[in-house]
């Protein structure tokens, strides 16, 4: 995941240059999301309130603020599908020639 994360950064660049990067960096939202797929979470407020149980794998420290959902899922809906999609089908892959996965 964190190779296809660095891969993908340019393009996160790109997405935001006109303005500034968001105040939750794409690739947390990614992480995250990826962590809502996995683990099945219903919602993004869920996933938000559990993001304590998370930190370490989204790349939060413990003494930041948490996320607030309506900021997520504004930065989520400006996230390019085309991106998200690439990200999970790379994760995937990487994960299939690893042995990783099962039917």
């Amino acid at each position: 995941m964190n190779e296809v994360l660095n891969q993908l950064s340019r393009r996160f660049d790109t997405m935001y240059a006109a303005s500034r990067r968001p105040s939750i960096p794409p690739e947390k939202l990614m992480r995250a999301l990826l962590l809502q797929m996995l683990y099945s979470i219903r919602s993004q407020r869920l996933l938000i309130e559990e993001s304590m149980l998370f930190r370490w794998f989204v790349g939060l420290n413990l003494d930041e603020e948490g996320w607030n959902t309506t900021t997520f899922t504004q930065i989520r809906d400006r996230l390019e599908a085309d991106v998200a999609k690439e990200f999970l089908a790379q994760v995937v892959a990487r994960a299939e020639t690893k042995g990783l996965t099962s039917a």
